[in-house]
């Protein structure tokens, strides 16, 4: 009798704490904190000689949002295209003996070869300066970081302005306030302007998602853009066959300059 009571009362325990543990959800966020996705219809661009520039667009949907804050702005979305990153070298030209020449340089290391940006509203009213530059969002926020020895910090300032002037009158640094639009309660939709000298390679697209101008998170998405057609057959033959390139060069050279007399020379 004893042993019997035992048991009945150990089951007792099991069921008790079994069906507490099945009010527990499993792998549920609890946090209920907002998420970013996005995507493009295709993960390759290919660019002909032609190329003159085109629109891309970029979907993404906002997840977990607040439906009251995404009705009444609250929500900011800024989706930035960056190019292959490199060693950047500006130089200034000085007068010497009557001829412009290249006096001085300053080289920026790892900087993105091209760089596109859209949002839903101008940068300075989606969040505070400071966050901008911790993300380095926008041409302004960038780290411009100088490699080697720093003589003048003036200099620095000087060559920094140049560097942003250069790529924007270039057309290889953009940006487009109000590119980014919801189209519905959470999908969003963002255009960027691929200039007509786009670098080829892995271009890199990031989408960040602020609330009431806080940084809440971050996307990004790889992007490759090859270019095709005559032009680029040329180029990948001079890289990767620079000998038999040349000696072609100078064979073509020879019988075009041969041909040239045969047409125009006087009997």
């Amino acid at each position: 009798m004893r042993r019997l009571l035992l048991t009945i009362a150990t089951l007792s325990v099991l069921l008790v704490g079994g069906e507490s543990r099945a009010q527990v959800p499993l792998a549920t966020d609890m946090t209920g904190k907002e998420g970013l996705d996005i995507g493009t219809s295709t993960s390759e661009i290919a660019i002909t000689s032609d190329f003159r520039g085109a629109d891309l667009t970029i979907f993404g949907a906002v997840t977990n949002s607040d439906t009251l804050l995404l009705a009444i702005g609250q929500y900011d979305v800024v989706v930035t295209l960056e190019g292959p990153r490199d060693d950047t070298t500006v130089r200034r030209k000085d007068r010497l003996f009557g001829i412009w020449v290249n006096r001085t340089s300053m080289t920026f290391e790892r900087m993105p070869t091209s760089y596109s940006l859209a949002s839903t509203r101008a940068l300075s009213e989606v969040t505070k300066p400071q966050t901008l530059t911790q993300l380095g969002i926008g041409t302004d926020h960038m780290a411009l970081t100088p490699t080697g020895y720093l003589s003048n910090a003036a200099n620095l300032k000087d060559f920094r302005e140049a560097f942003r002037r250069l790529k924007q009158t270039g057309g290889l640094y953009q940006g487009e306030e109000a590119g980014v639009r919801f189209v519905s309660s959470s999908l969003f939709k963002a255009t960027l302007r691929l200039p007509a000298n786009i670098p080829d390679g892995v271009h890199i697209a990031h989408a960040y998602l602020f609330k009431t101008g806080e940084f809440i998170a971050e996307r990004e998405l790889p992007l490759r853009v090859i270019k095709t057609g005559l032009e680029d057959s040329i180029s990948r033959a001079a890289h990767e066959n620079p000998l038999t390139y040349g000696m072609f060069s100078v064979l073509l050279a020879l019988i075009t300059g041969w041909g040239a007399s045969l047409i125009f020379r006087r009997d």
